[in-house]
């Protein structure tokens, strides 16, 4: 199966990715130095991550993961494969015993998650992502508290993406559906206006239609050059949308490949998607 995104994806419409282009950082962000990425190298990897949580045993065995910019990358595999476990290890909340994480050329391993924050990552738990006694609108502006500049251009750029959020901007975030509690959560993220969109089962516990919904939203945030990586449990419909697929079991990659490549393999769809 062909890509139909494909020819579609780049820096076409840059209305939801950093205006200042990637690699430029805003007043009040980190300020170390930037460097470009190595030639052929990937946007965002994490390369041969090995580690765990604390003291205790390793979780991930020499994975790795990346993304290009405007592309889609997914991360699936069965129950306690480590996804979200190698997601979270490329936002810094554990520490690597082994590997490396580089953005744009440049070893982000030693920063804290608030200054990768900084450097331009957002990243979306699948839990507890939005305050849900706050609104919608407020909610935005959360994600905004890094900026020193006006926000305004971005919330509208988000409303234009979510247009039931405009609808009930003034509402308790707390007050909505799942699959709209998930769209406060991803425009909370833009509002950073990132360099790269980290997403941990942002599908999860919403109905198949609002499944495909966020999904045509993902789409249309890749196509602005903004690169998007997702740890998601619905592998078929995943990796119908991906650029780049990573089927992980046991904190190991065990096929890695593009979508439609992993879609098509008769071991990936015997062992994980059901035949």
């Amino acid at each position: 199966m062909s890509d139909p995104y494909q020819d579609d994806r780049g820096n076409k419409d840059r209305s939801i990715a950093n205006p200042d282009g990637v690699g430029t950082l805003r007043p009040g962000h980190y300020s170390g130095h930037a460097h470009a990425a190595s030639p052929g190298e990937p946007f965002l990897i994490g390369e041969e991550m090995s580690g765990g949580y604390g003291r205790g045993p390793d979780i991930l065995h020499a994975c790795t993961i990346a993304v290009e910019r405007g592309q889609i990358a997914v991360i699936v595999g069965p129950n306690g494969a480590g996804k979200s476990t190698a997601m979270k290890a490329v936002f810094g909340m554990l520490d690597l015993r082994g590997g490396d994480v580089r953005l744009d050329g440049e070893s982000i391993a030693a920063l804290t998650p608030q200054a990768r924050v900084a450097k331009g990552m957002a990243f979306v738990p699948q839990t507890s992502n939005i305050f849900t006694s706050l609104t919608v609108e407020e909610n935005l502006e959360m994600g905004a508290f890094l900026r020193r500049d006006d926000i305004m251009r971005t919330m509208e750029q988000v409303y234009d993406l979510f247009p039931i959020l405009r609808d009930k901007r003034r509402q308790k975030a707390g007050e909505l559906s799942g699959g709209q509690r998930q769209q406060v959560a991803v425009g909370r993220a833009l509002m950073t206006e990132p360099k790269v969109l980290m997403l941990d089962e942002p599908t999860a516990g919403v109905s198949p239609i609002v499944m495909d919904e966020l999904f045509d939203r993902i789409i249309e945030i890749a196509r602005t050059g903004l690169p998007v990586l997702m740890v998601e449990q619905n592998a078929r419909q995943a990796l119908e949308i991906a650029d780049k697929g990573y089927v992980m079991v046991q904190g190991r990659n065990a096929h890695t490949g593009r979508g439609d490549e992993l879609l098509a393999d008769d071991e990936v769809r015997r062992s994980f998607l059901g035949g």
